[in-house]
């Protein structure tokens, strides 16, 4: 008798155990973004022929640039949301020594979204703040 118990119970935790991967997804993930925080509209305005005060107007300050001078910067835009994939678009700003725009590359992980899809991105945690504003207070 005690071996029946023994071995149902194991065959129970076994099943539990094996089920944690079906649970995952009821397991709260937040969104991760993480570096510069790139647009479409932003990379539209970005052309060759221009300084570096207009890049970093645009763009803003990049996350990393090259070690070997000042002359390349990259802009880095990763996201992971939720239980899905990730996501990384990478911008390398090339300058000449004047400081002009000589070119622009883009690189992105296999499987990546587009940056359309990627600005698409639902925020998966919605705060149900009301504002005085949008309250009828009849003053």
């Amino acid at each position: 008798m005690p071996f029946r118990k023994f071995t149902s119970l194991a065959i129970l935790t076994s099943i539990l155990l094996t089920g944690c991967s079906a649970v995952d997804h009821w397991v709260y993930r937040p969104d991760i973004n993480q570096g510069n925080y790139v647009t479409p509209e932003a990379i539209d305005l970005l052309k060759v022929g221009q300084t570096k005060d207009q890049v970093v107007f645009i763009l803003g300050a990049p996350m990393l640039t090259s070690i070997f001078g000042d002359n390349v910067w990259y802009y880095v835009f990763r996201q992971q949301p939720q239980h899905e994939s990730i996501s990384q678009r990478t911008y390398a700003i090339y300058f000449n020594e004047m400081g002009i725009v000589t070119d622009i590359k883009v690189s992105a992980l296999d499987g990546s979204k587009s940056l359309e899809e990627m600005n698409k991105q639902e925020i998966s945690d919605r705060i149900g703040i009301q504002s005085d504003d949008d309250s009828d207070s009849g003053d």
